[in-house]
């Protein structure tokens, strides 16, 4: 029988694979419910509070404004929810993650007013896009932003961005912002963007799935109730293990000098796998205005690229047979039609139809990304 091929991951925009002694606290913490008032109560509370005030300073934020949820799904619910029982009207940009732009369809489907933000062909939020928005919506009480898409890897000026929201005229605007596959790969300035709310989740950080945080400038009257943990805005015993986890991930891969080494491997990796592509006749990037990784509009971590009269299906199972983990996009819609994001950008039907998204991470390494490059040029070659 043939030897199964070695595997290469490329999909680190779906989960992150955990780096060695990150994320294993479970036999470090107390046993004991945070919400008790006995010792092993009181242990496992400071324990939660340490995490909670790393977590903090490694985004520099205040202890009193992180809540810890169980990912970035969960935190993106809890601030768009409420906004049911708010006045005015909801903004989401065309390009957001499942988990923002679902919740916002729950709100327009209960009666809400909701508005989608029109993304420039490189899937950007523009400023002038954002002015067309407000003058529609006039009421606009709230807008969702991302920070970085996870399909194409496109990153949202939040620095520009926010003079405009924040010289909106009227009511104030809630301004959120998913962060997930923005930390630890990108520079993150939460209060530097003027953020009234965050998401990020440890899984994309190489931490254990089921937990995730949450930052709100003000505490906000959510729909989950329960017990009061989390001071009432994420009911549920708290995932102690989990938020040490989170917070070793964040001290470990948002710290300036690790960042910024991390940030220019990852565009020398990602130039050497688009001029190999290039070369193959058959690869257009998308957008099809993505030349180098040096491109400012977009994370050198996230790769969509489209291969001429290959289905991007196609070329997943393809290379996965060969032992690379690539996909088409997000793992949290695999199982659907449909390309909305693509879609939104106004790509080409053939072009939807044919992307794939290789994304890299930390630990990938030159020979990976000429082990994939090899491999794809076989696929084309046999296809």
């Amino acid at each position: 029988m043939a030897a199964s091929p070695p595997r290469r991951y490329f999909d680190w925009a779906a989960t992150a694979p955990p780096e060695a002694g990150l994320a294993r606290y479970d036999t470090a913490v107390p046993f004991g419910n945070p919400s008790s008032p006995h010792a092993e109560g009181r242990a496992a509370r400071d324990c939660l509070e340490e995490a909670r005030s790393r977590c903090a300073q490694a985004l520099g934020l205040k202890p009193e404004t992180v809540y810890f949820s169980s990912g970035g799904t969960e935190s993106n619910a809890l601030v768009i929810l409420p906004f049911l029982f708010r006045p005015g009207a909801c903004l989401y940009s065309a390009t957001e993650h499942p988990s923002v732009r679902e919740n916002c369809r729950i709100l327009e489907k209960q009666g809400k007013t909701v508005g989608c933000i029109p993304v420039e062909p490189d899937g950007r939020v523009s400023g002038a896009g954002l002015e067309r928005s407000f003058e529609k919506y006039r009421e606009s009480r709230f807008a969702a932003i991302m920070a970085v898409n996870n399909e194409t890897g496109a990153l949202n000026d939040l620095d520009a961005l926010s003079g405009p929201l924040r010289s909106k005229k009227g009511a104030p605007l809630h301004l959120h912002c998913d962060l997930v596959q923005a930390a630890g790969k990108v520079p993150v300035d939460i209060p530097g963007w003027d953020l009234d709310s965050a998401s990020l989740s440890a899984h994309k950080l190489g931490g254990p799935r089921g937990i995730g945080l949450l930052y709100l400038r003000k505490p906000l009257e959510t729909l989950y109730r329960g017990g009061g943990q989390e001071r009432g805005i994420r009911a549920g015993t708290e995932n102690i293990a989990g938020a040490l986890a989170l917070a070793s991930c964040l001290e470990t891969y948002t710290r300036p000098d690790r960042l910024e080494a991390s940030f220019r491997a990852a565009q020398e990796r990602m130039n050497r796998l688009m001029r190999a592509l290039e070369t193959t006749g058959r690869y257009t990037p998308i957008p099809a205005g993505r030349k180098d990784a040096e491109d400012g509009r977009f994370s050198p971590y996230i790769l969509q690229a489209a291969f001429d009269g290959v289905p991007g299906e196609v070329m997943v199972r393809a290379l996965d047979q060969a032992g690379f983990a690539v996909s088409t996009g997000s793992a949290c819609s695999s199982s659907r039609t449909g390309r909305p994001i693509l879609e939104a950008m106004g790509l080409d039907p053939k072009l939807q139809l044919e992307g794939i998204r290789i994304s890299q991470g930390w630990s990938t390494t030159v020979q990976d990304i000429e082990a994939l490059i090899q491999a794809i040029g076989k696929v084309l070659d046999y296809l």
